[in-house]
């Protein structure tokens, strides 16, 4: 709120001193992954959240089966939204693109359904690949094929 606002709620006499206030959403990007096959699925889709209250843009890319809503509304209601208005199965958009992630074609990381230059987004600590240490770059590349110098008892 601006400093006029509060100014003028805390000298009006109409309104009194147990008013609480309304916490103002933010404006967000909500990537939505959604089948979309046809123009009657892309129709059916940007139909369901044009009309939400807040919403101000909407896009939709049918190769990459994505829905984008940019507006003041939360993630999970324009979920349930377009769940509801549709039919269809949909999830947050669940991934990220590949220059981002340390290890892209560990397991779990890596889909094959993924559009091109992307992988899935998993912030799991468990599934991170252990790096080499130093002494075992040593060892494992004292032996090597590539480097018949390297090693003296050859």
């Amino acid at each position: 709120m601006g400093a006029l606002d509060h100014l003028s709620n805390m000298f009006d006499c109409k309104s009194g001193s147990n008013r609480k206030y309304k916490k103002r959403k933010q404006l967000q990007t909500v990537e939505i992954k959604v089948k979309i096959d046809c123009d009657g699925c892309e129709r059916k889709v940007r139909r369901s959240v044009e009309g939400m209250k807040g919403v101000t843009s909407v896009s939709v890319e049918r190769k990459q089966h994505k829905l984008t809503v940019v507006g003041y509304v939360e993630p999970q209601k324009v979920l349930s939204r377009v769940a509801y208005r549709t039919g269809k199965k949909v999830e947050l958009w669940p991934y990220v693109p590949y220059d981002i992630v340390a290890h892209p074609y560990a397991q779990g990381v890596y889909d094959k359904k993924a559009p091109a230059g992307y992988v899935r987004y998993v912030d799991d600590p468990n599934n991170q690949l252990a790096r080499a240490s130093s002494a075992e770059v040593r060892y494992t590349t004292a032996f090597s094929d590539e480097n018949p110098a390297a090693c003296s008892i050859m």
